[in-house]
């Protein structure tokens, strides 16, 4: 199989499934729509599904698991709800080889299963807040489908918490929507712009739905991350009640909050270049291979004896590594391949290296000074330390590159015309907006952007680009994914 892939700037969409293909992330299912995910790209989302397990679990959130399969009656009790989704549901109708007494939906989303279970549990403000989130899969019958961003199945986190207060509800919703921007910035060194949804583009049945969107490597928005005030629209249709502390029954308030795998996928455009992956260090499978040359059993021993003390170290420093020492490929190959998986820092040791008591260093990441690709020589004794510090240096070189990518490829627009010009160039456009819901379709429908995110603060005042009105309110069009 050829390592190489196509180039970015040749066919975007086929550079994007060539690496998720040859750098063995996932491929395609037997089921149209679905992927199998490979243990390298299943261990990427392992390493951002215990970094997210243990933020939800330093704010007091307890994880549990519900049935994958929900009644019709249920899904039905939501309107809006159902509503939003029926047009993506898969559902079961014969099972035991006799037709069902009641269709059964396979989970596209877990509100309505969730909420018919509290309104078991719940009965005072005493058994409050509720705060449980759920690692599960998730079907969504997708007509347009692409490995990790829009799948048929997918796997998710997604967070249901219960409140005694509208308050206190929100000020949950807001405290995810915090801990998805730091996993994305701060562990995927992907930027993220951060605020709310509008009515057309929110979740079905929430109030407000807050989002994070991150710009991928063609200019196009990915939604990263969302978390919804639900309000009290699901215990009323669960009729999900409690006696408040002035002994009045009351209807609870709610949220919900997911990311999916689909961050892997933001992950790949981020930061991708013509040679593959780039893999932030923070959630790399492993931080450093390690590649060795010999070409005799006695070179052999010579550098196994190097590379155990070099393991040690990095081990002491709790640096993730992987020692590739498989005899059937060659060393250069085995570049390539790790280039491909964005590894982000291959050693080489080879018998002119034991003579020397040193260990050639590349880095994946492209640098300012063209450093990446190059090699260096470093001493074998103190290359863990200065791993780990390089490993920090990539962290933040991948975050500073991802967010000039963005603010370079972020304008402003003073009319339509400009909007549709730069639009089509590829770019996000920030703009006054002083429109409908209405106006944002045609918008849509014209030039295929829509509001991606209503950025929290708002701080000036301008004429709407698309009517002409004043306008207090910024918000940032994009095509999206």
């Amino acid at each position: 199989m050829s390592i190489s892939v196509t180039k970015r700037s040749e066919d975007y969409a086929k550079w994007y499934t060539d690496v998720v293909l040859k750098a063995e992330m996932a491929e395609y299912g037997p089921v149209k729509g679905t992927m199998i995910i490979r243990p390298y790209g299943y261990a990427i989302w392992e390493r951002i599904r215990d970094i997210a397990d243990n933020f939800f679990k330093e704010t007091g959130h307890v994880n549990a698991y519900f049935p994958m399969f929900i009644p019709e009656s249920y899904m039905k009790r939501e309107a809006e709800h159902v509503e939003g989704f029926a047009p993506e549901c898969a559902i079961v109708t014969i099972g035991g080889g006799k037709p069902l007494e009641e269709p059964l939906y396979i989970r596209p989303t877990s509100e309505t299963i969730i909420w018919a279970s509290y309104k078991k549990w719940i009965r005072s403000y005493r058994d409050l807040p509720i705060l449980i989130n759920q690692w599960a899969n998730i079907v969504r019958w997708e007509m347009r489908t692409r490995l990790f961003l829009r799948t048929t199945e997918f796997l998710w986190q997604e967070g249901h918490t219960a409140h005694a207060t509208a308050a206190e509800a929100e000020e949950e919703a807001m405290r995810i929507l915090e801990i998805y921007r730091q996993i994305s910035e701060d562990y995927l060194a992907m930027p993220v712009l951060v605020g709310r949804k509008t009515e057309s583009q929110k979740f079905a049945g929430a109030v407000h739905t807050y989002a994070i969107e991150a710009m991928m490597g063609d200019k196009k928005a990915l939604q990263a991350g969302t978390s919804h005030y639900l309000g009290q629209n699901f215990a009323k249709a669960f009729d999900v009640t409690f006696l408040n502390k002035s002994n009045q029954l009351e209807y609870v308030y709610a949220t919900s909050w997911g990311v999916s795998t689909r961050l892997i996928g933001g992950l790949i455009m981020a930061h991708g270049d013509d040679k593959g992956l780039i893999l932030p260090p923070r959630v790399a499978p492993y931080q450093v291979v390690i590649v060795p040359i010999w070409k005799s059993d006695a070179e052999k021993s010579q550098i196994n004896e190097l590379v155990s003390k070099l393991t040690a170290g990095l081990k002491s420093e709790q640096i993730r590594f992987h020692y590739d020492h498989r005899e059937q490929e060659t060393p250069g190959w085995k570049f390539n391949q790790y280039e491909m998986k964005g590894v982000p820092i291959r050693l080489e040791v080879g018998p002119k290296d034991v003579a020397k008591n040193q260990v050639v260093l590349v880095r994946r990441d492209p640098t300012n000074d063209e450093s990446a690709g190059r090699k260096q020589f470093i001493p074998a004794d103190n290359a863990p330390a200065i791993i780990k510090n390089m490993l920090e240096e990539i962290q933040t070189n991948l975050f500073q590159r991802a967010h000039d990518f963005r603010d370079k490829n972020t304008l402003n627009a003073e009319n339509y015309d400009q909007f549709k010009e730069l639009i089509e160039a590829g770019s996000f456009i920030r703009v006054f907006w002083a429109g409908n819901g209405a106006d944002e379709a045609r918008i849509q429908e014209e030039t295929k952007a829509t509001i991606r995110v209503i950025p929290f603060e708002q701080k000036e005042k301008g004429t709407c680009f698309y009517t002409g009105k004043p306008a207090d309110q910024i918000v940032i069009f994009a095509r999206a994914y």
